[in-house]
Formats: C-alpha cells, structure tokens, sequence
C-alpha cells in the first residue's frame, strides 16, 4: 500500500492526516481513549460479582423446594434442571472474567500502539515537514 486509505467512502493518504504544518484536517481524529474498553471491563467485572452469590441462592431455594416434593417424579426433572443453571451461571462468571481481561488487554495494546505508531513519526514531524 502506498498509505491511502478509504475512509468513510473517501481516499484519505497520510499527508492528509497531519497537524496544521502537514496541511491536513489535523490529528486528532486518530487519537485512542482507553476509557470505552475500561467502563466495558469494569461492567464485565461487577456482572462476575453479581453473579458470584446466585449460584447458593438457587441451591438454598433448591432445598426448600426438595424437601415439599419428595417423591414426586418431577423431583429429578427439577434436579437436571438446577444442575443446568449452576454450569450456566459458572460458564457467565468465567466469560465475564475473561472477557474483563481481554477488555483491558485490548485497552493497554491499543495504547501501546499509539505510542509506537507517534514514535515513528516524531523523526518526521522533528524535520518541520522537509521534504
């Protein structure tokens, strides 16, 4: 590539994204927060909170409901059916856990790139746009 890119449906090069000097639009537009992907991991992680308690709370009700029903046939029905919700809350809890951490993966890379990518030009912008 020769440093064009189609954004928006427009042709964009590299020229066209410098500050003032460069004779762009300025450079803002290419600037990364981090905030957006720390509020989502944040929110990730009080979901495995919220989620830690349910697990006893529905063996707690589970108990109270064997002990009216022994005997009764939908007693194993209502078993299989609780086991299926203890894996499911478990297997939220790991999802909300691991999704937190690639959340602040993505955040701390996305970072990381923009310093990179801001190191590489500093030999450009330290010349004043010489060509």
């Amino acid at each position: 590539m020769s440093g064009v890119a189609v954004m928006g449906g427009q042709r964009q090069s590299l020229r066209d994204l410098g500050g003032a000097g460069g004779g762009g639009r300025g450079g803002d537009e290419l600037k990364h927060s981090d905030g957006p992907w720390t509020r989502a991991a944040g929110g990730a992680d009080a979901l495995h909170t919220q989620l830690g308690p349910v697990k006893s709370e529905l063996e707690t009700a589970h108990e109270g409901v064997v002990a009216g029903t022994a005997g009764l046939e939908a007693l194993t029905e209502l078993g299989a059916v609780r086991e299926s919700w203890q894996r499911r809350i478990e297997a939220a809890r790991g999802e909300c856990r691991s999704l937190a951490g690639n959340l602040r993966d993505v955040a701390r890379a996305q970072g990381e790139t923009n310093e990179a990518v801001r190191q590489s030009f500093a030999p450009v912008a330290a010349r004043g746009g010489e060509q």
